[in-house]
């Protein structure tokens, strides 16, 4: 077993600008229209916002909190809430038709914003470009730019909401060019748990319903696309579910392959397809194995129990920076907590060199970073002291609800 540091490479951060920075990357025509978006108001000083807040776009506060826990390449998803949006893109809806206008030129600031962004630390950040769903010609243009504009973490692909019924669901021909596209320009396709979800309304009860049916919805794109033959049609794709584990997906890909086995045979039950021309000519597991990547970002060992029948090589890590629900400051404790007793080179290939693989970071210009700040395997195999008890992180949590139990 070698003794060198881990290449940590978080599969899973967020960042996004500040509204006076998303001003100056609108189109000129828009920025009247974004004052009067957010009434008037103007951001503080620098001074006035606090450290949690700059982490989005500060690259000093950035950087030393990124070294500080090993980490040495991230890959970019949005956090802060883009023009003429509510919320953040990764949990909003998709725009309704009377907003489509203002949501574009909002993500296509994001986009400008975030090719800046990366080209401060080139060698350590991949960013994830934005589209939206409602027109796929533009949807189009948006990757071809995203893709000569060099932000290699891909695309964020919408999740379509059932409520959402201006548009099509992702296994509709209509998205058929968009994949093309995509696959055209080698760009991943990425999708991150929080989004597709229906409108719950407000309130608490809205709100703990929302949470705890964000694992079945993210889910959906996995299975629509396998299901609706993409991987088939368009074999070069790469696919990533992130910040989901990947203790799920054999169980659902054995119920796939039945479904597929079944409608291949022309009946499940009383339902008859023998009249029917199936789309895949291998069964769902097949593409998965092929196609697909899990961002497990910071997971249990017990998230990881499906490692072995996905492919350790298809895993990604990820630290979800700076979310509360993230491992800073305790990105160590939880490689302890959880990475101890993986086999070295499973461990390697989780935290880091997969993402570089798929999200084409440069492993021998990251090593001298990693030699400086990563962990050794000495220190993640040295058992965890104590549970971190101030952490937001559901790994820490739930470890310390399960310690109380015992």
């Amino acid at each position: 077993m070698s003794s060198d540091p881990y290449i940590l490479i978080t599969a899973d951060t967020h960042a996004g600008g500040s509204h006076a920075q998303y001003r100056e990357y609108l189109d000129p025509e828009w920025r009247d229209v974004f004052d009067e978006w957010r009434g008037g108001y103007r951001n503080p000083s620098q001074s006035h916002y606090g450290t949690k807040k700059m982490r989005n776009w500060d690259l000093e506060i950035r950087s030393r909190d990124q070294n500080s826990q090993g980490v040495v390449g991230e890959v970019v998803y949005p956090n802060t809430v883009p023009p003429f949006f509510a919320k953040s893109i990764v949990t909003a809806q998709p725009p309704r038709p009377e907003h489509y206008e203002k949501a574009l030129a909002g993500i296509r600031a994001h986009n400008r914003w975030l090719v800046d962004f990366c080209a401060e630390d080139p060698l350590r950040r991949a960013g994830v470009g934005l589209i939206l769903p409602n027109d796929i010609d533009e949807a189009i243009r948006d990757v071809q730019w995203i893709a000569e504009a060099g932000l290699r973490g891909g695309v964020l692909l919408p999740l379509i909401p059932e409520d959402c019924t201006w548009l099509k669901p992702l296994y509709h021909p209509d998205w058929e060019p968009l994949f093309a596209a995509i696959q055209d320009c080698d760009l991943v396709m990425n999708q991150h748990s929080g989004q597709g979800l229906p409108d719950y309304g407000t309130g608490p009860v809205a709100e703990a319903l929302w949470i705890s049916e964000v694992p079945f919805y993210c889910k959906r794109g996995f299975s629509h696309l396998l299901m609706s033959g993409v991987f088939e049609r368009y074999p070069r794709l790469k696919y990533i579910l992130t910040e989901s584990g990947c203790s799920w997906a054999p169980q659902m890909l054995a119920q796939l392959d039945r479904i597929h086995y079944g409608v291949k045979a022309g009946a499940i039950g009383e339902m008859d397809y023998s009249k029917m021309d199936w789309v895949l000519t291998e069964p769902p597991s097949f593409y998965a194995r092929r196609n697909c990547y899990y961002g497990a970002s910071f997971p249990s060992l017990e998230e990881l129990s499906g490692r072995d029948e996905v492919g350790v090589e298809q895993i990604l890590w990820g630290n979800d920076y700076p979310h509360y629900e993230g491992t800073f400051p305790y990105n160590l404790e939880s490689l302890q907590l959880t990475f101890g007793g993986i086999p070295d080179r499973e461990r390697r290939q989780i935290l880091g060199e997969n993402a570089a693989r798929l999200y084409n970071f440069d492993l021998d210009a990251l090593r001298p970073l990693a030699a400086k700040h990563g962990p050794t395997p000495e220190q993640i195999e040295t058992p965890l002291a104590e549970i971190p008890r101030d952490s937001g992180c559901y790994l820490f949590q739930n470890a310390l609800h399960a310690q109380a139990a015992v």
